[in-house]
């Protein structure tokens, strides 16, 4: 009912007033499903925190297996690095035993046994990387020789001329530096 009081335009201004109030109350509607909640929101990034938690601790523990196991390798490795070298050692052994069994023996064939035995022991270093340094009429090297004298002699200095022990290297890593006698410039 309109008051008889008021003018037509006064409840038009009225009516536009009331509109407005009510949109609002729309659009909070409207907002509120869509934005969810803040329970909502909470919840979803707690299963979140959940699941990157679980896969951290997972990417955790797949780490320590595989530091676990590395250690483990490099124990067997260090082990049982000599493995290789004494099953080729163990023949050697055998031939030396064999030769000390034989009774009424002749020095020719006794040679011709440690010749035999020289050749599996010396295949035997060659397979595990094991060579030998014998330096005569090289320059002397001391990473790789131990000089015991010096002597006056022809050619050029720091020659060796005489290798009084081989020396050993074991993949190019000295095991035994060879013993040798080094030219000296003439005074």
């Amino acid at each position: 009912m309109q008051d008889p009081n008021q003018t037509p335009k006064a409840t038009a201004e009225l009516e536009q007033q009331a509109a407005p109030v009510e949109a609002p109350a729309s659009e909070e509607t409207n907002q509120a499903e869509i934005m969810p909640s803040l329970e909502e929101s909470l919840r979803q990034a707690e299963l979140k925190a959940a699941e990157h938690y679980d896969a951290w601790l997972r990417a955790k523990a797949e780490g320590e297996n595989i530091r676990r196991r590395a250690q483990e390798d490099i124990a067997k490795a260090s082990k049982f690095a000599a493995e290789k070298f004494a099953g080729a050692m163990v023949p050697v052994k055998d031939s030396l035993e064999a030769a000390l069994a034989v009774e009424n023996q002749t020095v020719e064939k006794m040679r011709e046994g440690v010749e035999l035995t020289l050749k599996q022991l010396v295949s035997a270093f060659e397979g595990a990387g094991l060579s030998e340094e014998n330096p005569l009429g090289q320059k002397f090297d001391p990473n790789k020789h131990q000089a015991i004298s010096a002597i006056e002699a022809e050619g050029e200095p720091n020659t060796v001329i005489n290798v009084l022990q081989k020396g050993y290297l074991l993949h190019e890593r000295v095991i035994r530096p060879a013993l040798v006698v080094v030219s000296k410039a003439k005074g």
